[in-house]
């Protein structure tokens, strides 16, 4: 199981960093170009740089609540309260992935309709969608790893 899960360790190394490379190069970019491209709202550029950072750091925390989840598993501790707790975690992230989403979603729209370019609101709708899809997923995985715990601790009191 070690070699399953480091794999998946390293995938999530993986997937951390284009997020990174988008913070550090991208974002900006984004920032200054809307600027551009809407001179009377520039001073929106900022909340929309703090929203896109925001999401970020919650992705981040995400992908760390899923490495604790892949330790407990190498510890065989995956029936735990400690597994429901980064279930938890990572469900909460995504709703707050989705939540900045949907607020930057009118500046999003801005940019979309300045530059002319409305794939731009499409991929802000599917980030949206996916950390919700996400979310669900993650209240459902918990409470069914909650029933599981709470059936394994009544079948250990019983024996």
């Amino acid at each position: 199981m070690k070699r399953e899960t480091f794999f998946l360790k390293f995938t999530l190394f993986l997937m951390g960093l284009p997020v990174l490379a988008l913070c550090i190069f991208i974002v900006p970019e984004i920032a200054a170009f809307f600027a551009e491209l809407n001179p009377t709202l520039d001073f929106w550029q900022y909340p929309f740089m703090v929203g896109l950072y925001a999401s970020a750091i919650a992705y981040f925390a995400a992908l760390y609540q899923t490495y604790k989840l892949l330790t407990y598993i190498d510890k065989n501790e995956a029936f735990s309260e400690l597994s429901v707790k980064s279930i938890q975690n990572i469900k909460y992230c995504a709703i707050w992935i989705s939540g900045l989403f949907v607020l930057c979603l009118p500046l999003i729209y801005l940019i979309g309709e300045a530059d002319d370019a409305p794939g731009i609101i499409v991929i802000g709708m599917v980030i949206i969608f996916g950390s919700t899809v996400i979310a669900v997923f993650a209240a459902v995985l918990q409470k069914l790893l909650k029933n599981a715990i709470d059936i394994k601790s009544e079948n250990d009191l019983t024996v």
